[in-house]
């Protein structure tokens, strides 16, 4: 049977992780885009943006949502979705940070 390992890194190194794999599909990198564009959205005006079915456009906000890069908040039966700018910029600085570490340029 196999072992999570992930408790042998530090929390930081864990969550860019996640969020490296939240963005693993460009489908959810369109999403962040659409998202910054109209600055918040209800999925339905996002699946009409994207060649996906509305389950499929679901599960990839899901998971944008898992990592908290995105928030979701109903409004009646629909769901408002807009990018977490916080989240978003601690990303950012966790990637430039990393790139400069590793980068041999």
């Amino acid at each position: 049977m196999a072992v999570s390992k992930t408790e042998e890194f530090n929390k930081v190194d864990i969550e860019l992780a996640e969020i490296a794999k939240a963005l693993s599909h460009p489908a959810r990198i369109k999403i962040l885009k659409i998202l910054n564009d109209l600055d918040s959205c209800m999925v339905g005006s996002i699946v009409d943006l994207l060649p996906l079915s509305q389950s499929t456009v679901s599960q990839h906000l899901k998971e944008l949502k898992r990592v908290d890069l995105i928030k979701g908040e109903i409004e009646g039966p629909k769901i408002c979705y807009c990018i977490n700018p916080i989240v978003l910029e601690k990303a950012m600085n966790g990637f430039n940070k990393l790139f400069l570490q590793v980068c041999k340029c």
